[in-house]
């Protein structure tokens, strides 16, 4: 009962996942925040903080995915092919959850 305890100590250590959860948000607050500088042509329709979607929800979708790499901590423990596996899988899942979220705060504007 004590291992099943410290399991879920250990899972659920909240300056392990704001650490992780920072880690995946960072870089995708940086992806967008270049890919926002870049010079646009601005419709004349979109409301004036049209900016702020993007940047609220892409950092937020790497900060979803820095939360699976976390929760998939105790696969990336194992050794060999598990936890390579495994560091493809969150890599994958990281780069798809930020690919989407981008997707999901330009949509309307830039990409419509």
């Amino acid at each position: 009962m004590k291992t099943q305890h410290i399991f879920w100590a250990e899972l659920l250590n909240p300056s392990k996942i704001t650490r992780r959860a920072l880690a995946g948000a960072i870089p995708a607050f940086i992806v967008i925040g270049l890919f926002l500088m870049m010079p646009y042509s601005i419709d004349k329709d979109w409301s004036k903080y049209w900016m702020l979607r993007p940047l609220f929800i892409v950092p937020l979708a790497g900060a979803m995915g820095g939360l699976f790499y976390h929760f998939m901590d105790t696969c990336r423990k194992c050794n060999g092919w598990n936890r390579l596996f495994t560091i493809s899988i969150s890599v994958v899942v990281y780069i798809v959850g930020v690919w989407l979220g981008i997707v999901l705060g330009l949509d309307g504007t830039l990409w419509n």
